[in-house]
């Protein structure tokens, strides 16, 4: 039975994968087949009393993971919006959700408010298979992700709090406030703990630098230990445990921190899939369609009223994030595996106390919500990114080599979305061992363009050693794809009036290699400074798009710039000019910041909110 699931499990991921469809989707169908509805493999006596270990280790790791994933400095980006999220947008669907329930069932305030606080959390779980497919600019999949894990966390412990201290005890909202306190202060200092000793075994001589292994274990030792102490201590505390210590693991210098990634990421992908397809097996059908036309009441109400609001307040005043943006976030807030294993376990205790018909709503009403969100939102994630043209331009790069993948890097580390294109096989396997998004197909070759979705672009460089594929892959890209910014790497210097013809800006290896070789002997200092750019400290030029700050000076605007960086050059109609405290921006001009490469990167924030 474990077989099945966790081979329909990674099977329907495959199909995802290949249809370019969140696999959440697929794993509730699974789970819906598997269970007592239809082949009856999974039931709720299968794992017996197992299923909360089960489930609370595998949520421990995919919280963890999706906490590791979030630097701070991505966090920095959309702090304004993932604040709101979590904080104003959460408490919009906590009470909205809650009045809805009560509205429209006969439910008790109680059991309102418990699926009001349930039905707060999206998650990883189903956050991260739609981030997959949908591509979108930093600061939105930022938000969303720290909105599924912030809101996963608290949702839990709201929720067994409001269980335990009202529903069952009746202690009234101070007991309940000491509780949850109590309960994210286990978690927060366990998963304290957990990360003070998991990065001491990891620094010291305990682990050798070069030992990968040891250090994902040990790693993935910090999700399970963390999330294990603090249970032990206060039930749900667990999973602040594991948020708390992926995100301060994730935020420190580590060795082997892409391995550590990836192991997490493959570690993730089991639990997910068995969970899921668990969880979803143990969907009461009957309890959904006897809420009647309730149910499909909440179900609007959530998805078409709450989900809005919150998303409009969370993003209103934020110039960074354009309209596109506001209304995918409030189209995507699909629910996922904490409401359906909490709701699950609580429906067990209810009915074991006699009140079958708390249960029945309570699950009946968290499973319709699921089924709508992962259905509507993840299922069609995709058609509504690509309808809303949220997914940013690409970069293509063709040709997988050194240099590729040297351009690729730098081009990465500034934020954009870099997609390679290589003919060779055994290079595009090692592009991929180091991270790189790479296609397999020829530059030259139409089919294989549209394959990396050249109609996004915003930029085409060919880097390959062969004039001849670079031309070609350049006449393409221009004359059957309107692409505006080409580039290409020039081998032969007789060649470069071929490329400048079409109107492609070209690149001769030669004179760019006598270039740096005169820069090293005349500004070692600066071409140093230049090469290493990335570590600690950048060079970007951005146009200006901000309204806010056209019309004003470079002195007006000083208190605009971040510490650690300034304008160098300010270039207008194509003419440049180091500007002076007089000089007065206007839309469309272009700056050039130099500075270390937090402030560089968010001035350019600043100053260009928008793609």
């Amino acid at each position: 039975m474990i077989a099945a699931i966790l081979v329909s499990g990674l099977a329907v991921q495959l199909l995802a994968h290949r249809l370019q469809v969140p696999s959440v989707i697929f794993y509730l169908a699974i789970g819906v087949l598997l269970g007592p509805e239809l082949l009856g493999i999974v039931t709720l006596e299968t794992f017996g009393e197992g299923l909360e270990i089960i489930v609370g280790l595998s949520v421990a790791i995919i919280v963890f993971e999706g906490a590791f994933a979030l630097r701070i400095d991505r966090i920095r980006r959309a702090s304004t919006v993932s604040l709101r999220l979590v904080t104003v947008s959460a408490l919009v669907m906590f009470v909205g959700t809650a009045a809805a329930v009560r509205a429209f069932t006969d439910g008790t305030w109680e059991i309102a408010l418990l699926i009001g606080a349930l039905l707060v959390a999206t998650g990883p779980t189903v956050i991260t298979p739609i981030l997959n497919v949908v591509r979108v600019r930093d600061h939105v999949a930022t938000a969303l992700e720290t909105e599924g894990i912030v809101n996963d966390v608290t949702a839990a412990i709201v929720a067994v709090v409001i269980f335990e201290t009202l529903l069952l005890d009746d202690l009234g909202v101070p007991a309940t406030v000491a509780s949850f306190l109590q309960r994210f202060g286990v978690g927060v200092a366990a998963g304290l703990l957990a990360t003070i000793i998991i990065y001491y075994l990891l620094d010291s001589d305990f682990v050798p630098e070069r030992d990968v292994q040891a250090s994902q274990f040990l790693v993935l030792a910090a999700a399970i230990g963390s999330f294990a102490g603090a249970e032990a201590v206060a039930a749900e505390a667990g999973i602040a445990a594991a948020a708390t210590s992926g995100i301060l693991l994730g935020n420190l210098d580590l060795d082997n921190r892409e391995e550590i990634e990836r192991f997490a990421q493959n570690t993730t992908t089991i639990v997910l899939s068995f969970v899921f397809i668990s969880l979803a097996a143990l969907i009461d059908v009957e309890a959904i369609a006897g809420l009647g036309v309730g149910v499909v009441a909440i179900v609007a109400v959530i998805m078409l009223v709450l989900r809005p609001l919150g998303a409009f307040l969370a993003t209103v005043g934020v110039e960074r994030f354009t309209r596109p943006e506001r209304l995918f976030i409030a189209s995507v807030g699909p629910r996922g595996i904490i409401p359906a294993s909490v709701a699950t376990l609580f429906a067990i205790e209810l009915e074991l106390a006699g009140s079958i018909a708390a249960g029945e709503l309570l699950v009946g009403t968290v499973f319709a919500v699921i089924f709508a969100t992962v259905i509507v939102e993840a299922g069609l994630a995709r058609q509504i990114g690509a309808f809303l043209g949220v997914s940013p331009m690409r970069t293509i790069i063709i040709g997988g080599g050194r240099v590729g993948q040297a351009l690729a890097t730098r081009l990465e580390n500034r934020g954009e979305y870099v997609v390679i294109l290589e003919a060779d096989p055994d290079v595009v396997e090692r592009a991929r061992a180091d991270g790189f998004t790479v296609y397999e197909g020829d530059g030259s070759d139409t089919e294989s363009l549209r394959e990396v979705d050249i109609e996004d672009a915003k930029r085409f460089i060919t880097t390959t050693a062969d004039d001849d594929i670079n031309l070609l892959a350049c006449q393409l890209a221009i004359t059957k794809f309107d692409v505006e910014s080409v580039y290409s790497r020039v081998t032969d210097p007789a060649n470069i009036d071929a490329f400048d013809s079409i109107g492609v800006t070209a690149i001769d290896a030669s004179t760019a290699t006598a270039v740096a070789i005169d820069d090293e002997i005349e500004r070692p200092a600066l071409t140093h400074w230049m090469n290493e750019l990335g570590d600690n400290h950048d060079v970007q030029e951005v146009e200006v798009t901000s309204s806010e700050l056209a019309g004003r000076t470079i002195r007006e605007l000083n208190a605009e710039i971040p510490d650690g960086c300034f304008v160098a050059v300010l270039s207008r109609d194509g003419e440049n000019h180091v500007p002076s405290a007089d000089s007065v921006l206007e839309t469309g001009d272009h700056v050039t910041f130099i500075g270390t490469s937090d402030a560089v990167r968010r001035a350019m924030d600043r100053f260009h909110p928008h793609d």
